[in-house]
């Protein structure tokens, strides 16, 4: 026998796992690296990144997200290179996963370049048992539940130029059981398919004052199509401010601020347009990107993603 707590637990991870899937993130335009392998090296600089999320605060074993991440292009080549490690928390579960990524750009005419990459992902998953207070202590069904290993590959394409992006990419082909239950999957990974794209508008001959829309849309079977969409000013190429939308699901701000030229600080925030909203004040995320550039320490062209 099992505790309705149980039952509960198992629920909710089964609700998240479908509703949710990969881990998100309301400033995805600065952190796609973990969606699309093909960023990697595409900023033309060693990019170090790390962000935290903290979502529906207030809500007893809700999602909790930590990101690290660093690319870079390879001297005198079309390859780039990435490695990434993002850590997911969801109720009685901890999710690690660790993602080498290379990527080979073309030129396709005198602004835009069109990149392939290629994703390779070790999981790592833990349900820790203590936390389900099972009515029978000692229960085989929760044996070898610890640090399940699993490996997944993925891929995407990008295209852009210094003012525009389009990418495509499914960063997991492989299914995965996460739990079963006499050989039936309650907890199961599946693929998840993302479309964005953006294009950044100069409001002013001097370029003082930028606009950037910009759009994900995430596909994932036995759940609804979720878009989000963003627009972003720029101001003196040093602050930003901006709202986003997730469709049917939650209202965002963001802001930002480029501290350095190469050191660049964000935070966003989301308020629930659902019901769920009743039961939680809201997801915080913030996070900081450093940038090492070969051109006398600048980017040549300041990029607003």
């Amino acid at each position: 026998m099992r505790t309705k707590l149980f039952f509960f637990v198992i629920m909710f991870v089964t609700i998240a796992g479908y509703a949710q899937q990969d881990a998100q993130f309301t400033q995805y335009m600065y952190n796609t690296i973990n969606i699309n392998p093909a960023y990697a090296g595409s900023r033309g600089a060693l990019s170090v990144f790390g962000l935290y999320r903290t979502q529906w605060v207030g809500l007893d074993g809700a999602p909790e997200t930590s990101s690290f991440s660093i690319n870079t292009p390879i001297n005198n080549s079309n390859l780039g290179v990435g490695l990434s490690l993002v850590n997911d928390k969801i109720g009685p579960t901890n999710e690690n996963n660790i993602s080498a990524d290379i990527s080979y750009t073309v030129q396709t005419s005198a602004d835009f370049k069109l990149s392939f990459g290629i994703k390779g992902t070790a999981n790592i998953f833990n349900l820790d048992v203590n936390k389900l207070n099972p009515a029978e202590q000692g229960d085989p069904q929760f044996q070898d539940l610890d640090n399940k290993f699993s490996p997944n590959v993925g891929a995407g394409v990008y295209w852009h130029s210094d003012k525009a992006y389009i990418g495509l990419s499914v960063p997991n082909f492989i299914e995965t059981n996460r739990y079963d239950d006499n050989d039936v999957a309650i907890y199961k990974d599946k693929i998840n398919y993302y479309l964005m794209g953006g294009y950044v508008f100069n409001l002013d001959k001097l370029e003082y004052y930028k606009f950037k829309p910009a759009v994900l849309a995430k596909m994932v079977e036995g759940a609804p199509l979720q878009v989000d969409v963003s627009a972003n000013f720029m101001f003196i190429e040093k602050f930003v401010v901006g709202v986003a939308y997730r469709w049917s699901a939650s209202l965002s701000a963001m802001v930002g601020f480029q501290i350095t030229d190469g050191l660049y600080l964000g935070y966003g925030y989301d308020r629930e347009t659902t019901n769920l909203n009743n039961y939680n004040s809201g997801s915080h995320e913030i996070f900081l990107r450093y940038e090492f550039f070969k051109n006398n320490g600048k980017m040549t062209t300041p990029r607003f993603f």
